[in-house]
């Protein structure tokens, strides 16, 4: 089963590309993140034509988080808990029955946090500890859990084409990425280092300043897994040609291969 997460940076907008590379990977599961539309806005039909089932937690303009599965999900939750005055739409998790029991698998669009220093960055680091503490609840269940998204967190100097250009960005911070290391000792791996020490890998180019044909690049898309959803891990890769496509987003789909059927 493929699982993987993509930062669309506004669906309607990369309609074509999304069809595309459904068609090209056959994903099972998809984590959108950055759909940029109300749920009424979605191209549900395009998608639902290729055999996918739509879940979406949207809102206008900005944000919104999406799951498009070939197997209808059994539960939907919206919204990270945490916080009920939290009005942005950056949180969907679906359960999805598969052999042997079920699996989670959430959407997940991190906080950008920048200018560091303002409300906006005091924002990131509160979402971040509203994710700890649903994680370490959802631990509990001992299942299969995928926390997929755009992190915007670059957890180590080697996931950044030049550390000097973002010691002092939100994404680097030394908060920042003690609050993503706190995720990890709860129990979650991070899938693709997990699978791949090759130095550098990234999942996002700017738009600006020649970044994609130089490489100047970052690591900040992450598929994080429980103890149970990393047994069944098979591999790892990063759609990197996508980037060069037609009206691209600035980031790329990571996909994670595992070990479950569904039931």
């Amino acid at each position: 089963m493929k699982i993987a997460t993509w930062n669309i940076n506004g669906v309607r907008a990369r309609i074509d590309s999304l069809q595309a590379w459904l068609k090209e990977a056959n994903p099972d599961i998809v984590c959108l993140q950055e759909i940029k539309t109300i749920d009424e806005g979605f191209p549900r039909l395009e998608i639902e034509a290729l055999g996918y089932h739509v879940e979406t937690h949207g809102q206008k303009g900005f944000n919104g988080v999406a799951l498009l599965s070939r197997i209808k999900p059994d539960e939907v939750i919206r919204g990270l808990p945490g916080d009920d005055e939290d009005v942005q739409s950056r949180f969907i998790e679906g359960v999805f029955s598969v052999k042997g029991g079920a699996i989670r698998v959430c959407s997940i669009y991190l906080p950008n946090g920048n200018p560091a220093g303002t409300e906006k960055y005091s924002y990131k680091l509160a979402w971040m500890e509203r994710l700890q503490a649903y994680a370490e609840a959802r631990l509990a269940l001992e299942e299969p859990l995928i926390l997929a998204g755009d992190y915007n967190v670059i957890p180590e100097p080697h996931d950044c084409w030049d550390v000097k250009v973002w010691e002092n960005d939100a994404l680097f911070l030394p908060q920042t990425r003690n609050a993503f290391r706190r995720l990890e000792n709860l129990g979650f791996t991070d899938a693709v280092r997990a699978t791949n020490d090759t130095v550098p890998l990234y999942t996002f180019w700017d738009y600006q300043a020649g970044c994609w044909p130089k490489n100047f690049g970052i690591r900040i898309d992450h598929l994080m897994l429980s103890a149970e959803a990393l047994d069944k891990l098979v591999s790892t890769s990063i759609d990197k040609h996508v980037r060069a496509w037609e009206k691209p987003s600035d980031h790329v789909p990571v996909i994670g291969e595992f070990a479950f059927e569904a039931a």
